[in-house]
């Protein structure tokens, strides 16, 4: 064992500054566990004299301070004691802005030391940190496959492989190109992924079976937190278990709620079960449990769109397919009533029916929604059922996915409604203000967590609407590496626009409601769940 080696690594890491947190501006202390992963990568010696471990495995729970150490191990091989001349560094992540968070991590450690700012040139524009004094270069890659052949790597730090799913084209590529060093070194650092073929899985298996020696390979560490299928997730002696800094810089207040959000929403448990516990388990689960959704599917007060304010979502999607358009406004109890609005094309729309073998015939005939003449869905229909809304509510605006928005402003134009999108027009009052939002996981993601508080809380009132009850039943969620969540289909078939527009509505009331709050930017979520629930 090279003790003294990995003990250089430690030093060199302790002497960086944490960038934010808790702990900002104060020098980084590497935990027991920490530098046991480290001792084991870096401390045992291979022919030569050589260090033995050329890929090393850490899969943890999120918020157990990944990055820091990858920063930091980043560092010390860019211009610390583990630095030789020439290297190519790389990081590699599914997209390019995940793969910039560890850039700026680095960076802003860098930044906040005069020796290593004097030293380093960050290039922020390419997202590169260079070296002039070994002549070392630290490169940001992204997911696309474009360009990745060629590199000569001395290390890799591959971050969430597990969104990678079975896809090992980029893999295979940097691990070839690591021949022209001695020492090269990659390092894999994700949450598990969620089925046993994805590629993370199978380097996790054979890590653990070289752990336990059934496979021998000295050239491979892994390292697992994760807690065993078997065991209780709601036991905090189960979250200690797989967390190593749960209670240090992990927060045991963020799990508890975590835990308690998770036991109400099977999406919930699923995405818990797969962030926080590192269980390899899909988290993009079914989102709404029929039992669930009925437990707010209480009466709709229709009266309450004409006395209270009214935020809307609207999802046109195609124009041969189901646009939604959902109303929201709270009551005095603090539960929010949903009014949906749908239109779908008559013609076939029997064979569509059969398709996604829902009655969209029967549900038209009962009103439920409009079937509008022809093959597509003309928006004038929609725009003039929004002319008719406005005039018998109160309206304070209508979040969009701009899908086609410009065809539906124009329409509402024409009828001589003056219909304004924020950020893009000039304000008009008495106007209807159309507010963009994305469908993305940035912007989606606090939309998903409005519904999911909601519905948890039984805060919701649709009424068992049929077209957005079909809707809560086809849909699901994804989960990106940062946490941030959207929805998505159960099924190709299957129709989500009405819980889409839903969480647009109810995004667009809850960020209203920031909005007045005393300290901007600090939102009182005790506005939509504290609140009594109706006595039955």
């Amino acid at each position: 064992m090279n003790i003294e080696r990995a003990q250089d690594v430690i030093d060199f890491i302790e002497t960086l500054r944490c960038p934010d947190g808790a702990n900002a501006g104060q020098l980084i202390v590497l935990r027991a566990w920490q530098k046991d992963f480290i001792r084991s990568v870096y401390g045992p010696v291979g022919p030569g004299g050589l260090r033995r471990i050329r890929e090393a495995i850490l899969s943890i729970p999120r918020k157990n301070g990944k990055t820091a150490i990858v920063a930091g191990l980043c560092l010390a091989h860019l211009c610390g004691p583990e630095a030789i001349r020439n290297g190519q560094l790389y990081s590699l992540s599914v997209d390019r802005e995940q793969a910039g968070i560890l850039f700026n991590y680095a960076a802003k450690m860098v930044y906040m030391d005069d020796e290593l700012t004097e030293r380093l040139n960050v290039v922020e524009s390419s997202k590169k940190i260079i070296d002039p004094v070994s002549g070392s270069i630290y490169t940001v890659l992204s997911g696309e496959k474009k360009g990745k052949m060629g590199k000569s790597s001395s290390l890799i730090l591959f971050d969430e492989l597990a969104e990678f799913g079975r896809d090992r084209t980029l893999y295979d590529a940097l691990m070839t190109s690591r021949g022209a060093h001695a020492e090269p070194l990659v390092f894999v650092f994700s949450t598990q992924a969620p089925d046993d073929k994805a590629l993370l899985s199978e380097l996790i298996d054979y890590g653990q079976a070289v752990q336990r020696g059934e496979i021998e390979d000295p050239t491979v560490f892994c390292c697992v937190y994760a807690a065993p299928t078997d065991s209780d997730p709601w036991a905090e002696q189960t979250w200690f278990d797989c967390n190593p800094a749960l209670g240090d810089f992990c927060s045991l207040q963020t799990m508890q709620e975590a835990s308690a959000k998770a036991q109400r929403m099977p999406s919930a448990e699923a995405a818990f079960r797969n962030l926080h516990l590192n269980q390899r388990i899909d988290a993009a689960a079914h989102f709404i449990t029929p039992a669930v959704w009925k437990a707010s599917g209480g009466e709709v007060d229709h009266e309450l769109f004409t006395r209270a304010k009214v935020w809307g979502g609207l999802d046109l999607s195609g124009k041969n397919d189901l646009s939604s358009l959902i109303y929201t406004a709270e009551d005095e109890g603090a539960n929010w009533h949903v009014l949906p609005r749908f239109w779908t094309p008559a013609d076939s729309l029997r064979e569509r029916g059969d398709r996604d073998k829902v009655p969209y015939a029967l549900w038209a005939e009962q009103g439920h929604l409009v079937a509008v003449p022809g093959k597509v869905i003309d928006y004038a229909y929609v725009a003039r059922a929004i002319q008719a809304d406005m005039a018998a509510m109160d309206i304070q605006g209508i979040k969009f996915d701009r899908w086609r928005v410009g065809d539906l402003q124009r329409e509402l134009q024409e009828i001589g409604v003056d219909a304004w999108v924020e950020g893009q027009d000039d304000p008009i009052s008495g106007g209807l203000k159309l507010i963009p939002h994305g469908q993305g996981f940035k912007d989606m993601s606090p939309a998903v967590e409005v519904v999911e508080d909601l519905l948890a809380s039984e805060r919701v009132r649709h009424g068992m609407h049929p077209v957005l009850t079909m809707c809560a039943a086809n849909v699901r969620v994804q989960a990106d590496p940062a946490g941030g969540r959207k929805f998505d289909k159960l099924k190709s078939t299957g129709r989500i626009d009405g819980i889409v527009a839903m969480s647009m509505a109810l995004n667009g009331a809850a960020t209203a409601v920031e909005q007045e709050t005393t300290t901007p930017g600090i939102f009182d979520w005790s506005k939509i769940t504290a609140a009594p629930k109706e006595q039955a």
